[in-house]
């Protein structure tokens, strides 16, 4: 039999093909055992449970370790990389994250996507922030879509954030403590556009991640813009241990879409927490049922990523009143249809998710520094 440090050797042979790097040198490799009859059990660590490259990893460990003199068996086993593993491994790619003390009391940050507009995934991160506050979690919004802003709106605050003695930004709250943030706190006039591009982007979003007084909250959900460009990109890199929920219609064209979003996150190796299917289907007062948008996309994508389908939310006017008159449907109707499945979603998501800090390390290498100003930052914690 080989010993473990040849076997070890061996596998430096596995290379992560989105990483570039071996799997050694990664710290991927959790275990090696040897057993009689000349079985030898590796053990890789993956940054994601439903990782899309695992069967290249089953069969190159399996090709570099059974060449060994004496190896006749080789059983690849798998787990997962923890959250402090997965910072470790960002910042030994020297990836940007955040400090370890920004976030260090925001139990679970949890990122809204859904790949394109208009399939009402900032309706659901206003709604579904109400559901996990009225379930009991403290819970906050971060509008991340620069562009096309509309949390305020739909969770009905507005004005001008105050600053902490310690120069954070102390966010508005609405709804019986709901905290939230946005750019449009920032802006001169109602409804000003916005037309940053990427570097002006990319330090925004880090102001209010690492300036902000989020305080301790359960749940942090994050409102991504459409599409996988700058803003998606950023956070996923500042933020390792993120989960996702991809929002999609049963329309299969949305469910393309938002399989590229799912992609893009299981890029930057965060997890997807789960699907939740919206304008799931109509149902008029006598009780008849249209499924305007097709049946059965969420759960198709679900199955697809091998994660929950967390709720299916029916099409319901007063869903879409409440979000433009800036009270959250199951408020003031908890009963409701959409509510009841905008209600269903959050606890399932609040059973996918840690209810516990995570444990914290600290950070190899030189903190990162803080945000600096630049031209036209509209924030004013950098001033």
């Amino acid at each position: 039999m080989p010993t473990r440090e040849q076997v070890t050797e061996a596998l430096r042979s596995v290379i992560d093909p989105e990483l570039r790097k071996n799997i050694v040198d990664l710290g991927m490799v959790r275990s090696v055992d040897f057993h009689d009859e000349g079985r030898v059990d590796v053990v890789v660590s993956l940054t994601t449970p439903g990782c899309p490259i695992r069967s290249h990893f089953q069969d190159a460990v399996t090709q570099s370790v059974v060449a060994l003199e004496g190896v006749g068996e080789v059983n690849v086993g798998f787990d997962v990389l923890s959250a402090q593993e997965k910072q470790g491994l960002q910042q030994k790619l020297g990836r940007q994250t955040l400090p370890q003390g920004a976030l260090a009391a925001v139990k679970n940050v949890v990122c809204i996507g859904s790949g394109k507009g208009g399939v009402g995934k900032s309706t659901l991160t206003a709604n579904l922030t109400a559901a996990l506050a009225a379930e009991g979690k403290r819970a906050a919004a971060l509008d991340a879509d620069v562009w096309g802003y509309s949390i305020p709106r739909m969770l009905g605050v507005h004005g001008k954030p105050s600053i902490s003695a310690e120069r954070k930004i102390i966010p508005l709250t609405v709804h019986g403590g709901v905290r939230v943030m946005s750019i449009e706190f920032f802006l001169s006039e109602e409804d000003q556009a916005i037309t940053w591009r990427g570097p002006m982007l990319h330090k925004a979003i880090r102001q209010f991640l690492e300036d902000v007084e989020w305080g301790e909250l359960d749940y942090l959900l994050i409102d991504l813009p459409p599409g996988t460009g700058d803003v998606s990109m950023t956070l996923a890199q500042l933020l390792p241990q993120a989960k996702f929920v991809i929002i999609t219609t049963p329309q299969p064209a949305a469910q393309k879409v938002a399989k590229r979003a799912a992609d893009t996150a299981r890029r930057f190796d965060l997890e997807i927490a789960g699907v939740i299917e919206n304008m799931s289907g109509f149902t008029t007062p006598t009780g008849e049922r249209f499924t305007i948008f097709g049946e059965g996309g969420g759960q198709l994508l679900a199955d697809e990523l091998d994660v929950p389908l967390l709720g299916k939310v029916p099409l319901q006017e007063e869903l879409r009143t409440g979000a433009d008159e800036g009270r959250p449907l199951l408020l003031d109707d908890p009963d409701a249809p959409a509510s009841q499945a905008i209600f269903h979603a959050a606890r399932g998501l609040i059973a996918a998710t840690p209810q516990e800090l995570p444990v914290m390390q600290d950070a190899a290498g030189p903190p990162l520094e803080a945000a600096a100003p630049v031209t036209g930052t509209p924030l004013p914690m950098a001033q």
